[in-house]
């Protein structure tokens, strides 16, 4: 019986660690262009999410006789409680960093017309829920998302809001214009309490230039918002939007902040310098 030997040549280990390099090279070339598709594509579906609450909100206002949906729920600084007087009816009562179940979105005005949990959160928002001592949880938050005080919000007890534009009707939006009037905002995931964005305009921000609340910068240093005419834009920051202090608190603008936060108020009164 004969024995057939295999002649064959093989691999040598110099081949084989080049081989190796080049798929390291072609996978670092490719993991960043990856990263990137990744990054755009949860932007796109961040606006999508938006357009689609927007649409929700044009229909409450068409059932509605032109009245915007209430948004009366506003918490305020620490121990993050709701003010009195403002403790609902609103677009949603969903506290973002602590509700852990549905109800808050589902009970809101709006979800009649928007009946999707998924499109209240950013795709990039990894945020979770917590206790209110603090303790993270590994479940991812149900909000991203919050609703102008323009927008048939700022319903304080005393006089803070005569300080503030505040619409109750579509047909009310003309400074700013309905193109540049904010309704939701992409919001930064460490300022995100109760469903209001608020920020200080006209005098009050003169005399006190600070972020009450912070827009998201997660879309590689911008943040997303729609608009009462139904359209929803990217904005672009000059410097990320990082909240520095304990929740709930207001932070001064920074240097690099001023064209931003002065960008932001001009969606909620276009001419606060008058």
């Amino acid at each position: 019986m004969t024995r057939k030997t295999c002649n064959q040549p093989a691999f040598t280990l110099t081949e084989l660690l080049v081989v190796i390099a080049i798929i390291g090279i072609l996978a670092a070339l490719l993991l960043p262009v990856l990263s990137s598709v990744k990054k755009s594509a949860q932007n796109a579906a961040c606006q999508s999410n938006l357009k689609q609450l927007q649409i929700g909100f044009h229909l409450y206002v068409g059932d509605n006789n032109d009245y915007l949906p209430a948004n009366n729920l506003v918490y305020d600084v620490p121990p993050c409680l709701p003010i009195p007087g403002n403790t609902g009816p609103s677009w949603c009562t969903n506290i973002a960093p602590f509700d852990a179940t549905p109800e808050g979105i589902t009970a809101g005005l709006l979800y009649r017309y928007t009946k999707s949990i998924p499109i209240y959160r950013c795709p990039a928002d990894h945020s979770t829920i917590e206790t209110r001592d603090g303790a993270k949880l590994p479940q991812p938050r149900l909000r991203s998302y919050s609703m102008s005080q323009s927008i048939n919000g700022m319903k304080y007890a005393g006089d803070a809001a005569s300080y503030f534009p505040r619409f109750s009707k579509l047909t009310q939006i003309k400074n700013p214009a309905p193109s540049a009037c904010f309704v939701f905002i992409d919001m930064q995931e460490e300022t995100i309490v109760d469903p209001q964005f608020g920020i200080p305009t006209g005098a009050e921000a003169q005399n006190n230039p600070c972020w009450w609340d912070l827009p998201a910068s997660r879309h590689n240093q911008g943040g997303n918002f729609s608009f009462a005419d139904g359209h929803v834009e990217h904005w672009h920051w000059n410097a990320p939007k990082v909240h520095d202090g304990p929740r709930g608190e207001t932070q001064l603008v920074g240097d690099q902040e001023q064209d931003d936060f002065t960008r932001m108020q001009t969606g909620f009164l276009q001419d606060f310098l008058n």
